[in-house]
């Protein structure tokens, strides 16, 4: 009998805690753990919880949800192939006025989209990845950057396929 007790309480938790985390954790906040692990994936589930400003449980729940449905394959974190072709990878070359860069660069570099920012040579000043979800999401950054003060102009080659990709 007490077996049968201890079966229905851990199933009122799970239920409970389910309910927890589908109220804390979103979309956004998914692609925000995304990022942040990208970032640092040794980074603590206490840390991960302060930055997101969720409960550590719902961080570990967030965590649990993504490696259920593949998108985190392992924890030096290798994003599912499937998951990437859904997402849309873009180059942004930018031309900037040269004083403006490092408040430009700065700005970039706040965007959660961001997968590399470099600076180049040639016509144009700094190249940077990208990834969204859509193209219209994507069309959404390119726009927010080509805004910034001292862009001068964009330019944007989107990634059709990969053919090698040792980044990810």
């Amino acid at each position: 009998m007490s077996f049968c007790i201890e079966i229905l309480i851990n199933l009122y938790i799970i239920n409970v805690q389910n309910i927890l985390y589908s109220d804390q954790f979103d979309m956004k906040k998914e692609k925000e753990l995304i990022a942040l692990l990208r970032e640092n994936s040794r980074r603590s589930v206490s840390d991960l919880a302060k930055i997101l400003k969720i409960s550590r449980a719902t961080v570990q729940q967030g965590m649990d949800n993504l490696e259920r449905k593949g998108i985190i394959e392992s924890y030096t974190i290798k994003i599912n192939p499937h998951h990437q072709q859904q997402q849309v990878t873009a180059y942004i070359m930018i031309s900037i006025v040269s004083q403006n860069t490092p408040e430009i660069t700065r700005q970039i570099q706040k965007l959660n989209q961001l997968d590399m920012l470099c600076t180049i040579s040639g016509q144009y000043d700094l190249m940077a990845m990208v990834t969204e979800d859509s193209t219209e999401a994507l069309d959404r950054v390119i726009d927010s950057i080509a805004a910034l003060e001292g862009v001068e102009k964009t330019l944007t080659h989107i990634v059709l396929s990969r053919k090698k990709d040792r980044m990810h």
